[in-house]
């Protein structure tokens, strides 16, 4: 019904930037939200960032003052620009969306995570 291709995870040094990008297709007729989690080994998942409908936006604490999301409706992705990124960054990372389908129906989903390594 909803397909999300993630792009955008590397490598990078302390202190790097990177960007990650998801693009969300199928058979959506608005998007109610869309967001980024990230998993770090050993850790619990948590949700990262998250932009809505009506344009605002929510932040986990650690990456407040370094992380923007930020959307292009015409092309139903999100990204999120990662600045100053220290190693406890290093997670994979996963996109998610919770799109208004055609039917009415509102219905999530979530790619496959990309791998964001911040290391010297």
């Amino acid at each position: 019904q909803v397909q999300l291709v993630e792009s955008g995870g590397g490598l990078v040094q302390p202190g790097g930037s990177l960007r990650l990008s998801c693009a969300a297709s199928g058979s959506i007729f608005s998007i109610n939200a869309m967001g980024w989690s990230r998993q770090a080994p050993g850790k619990e998942r948590e949700l990262v960032a998250v932009i809505r409908r009506g344009g605002s936006r929510n932040y986990a604490d650690p990456v407040k003052d370094r992380f923007t999301i930020s959307r292009d409706n015409a092309l139903n992705t999100v990204y999120l620009q990662m600045n100053s990124l220290k190693p406890e960054d290093t997670a994979v990372y996963y996109c998610n969306v919770e799109v208004r389908l055609g039917n009415g129906i509102d219905y999530r989903s979530w790619g496959q995570g990309t791998q964001v390594t911040v290391s010297s």
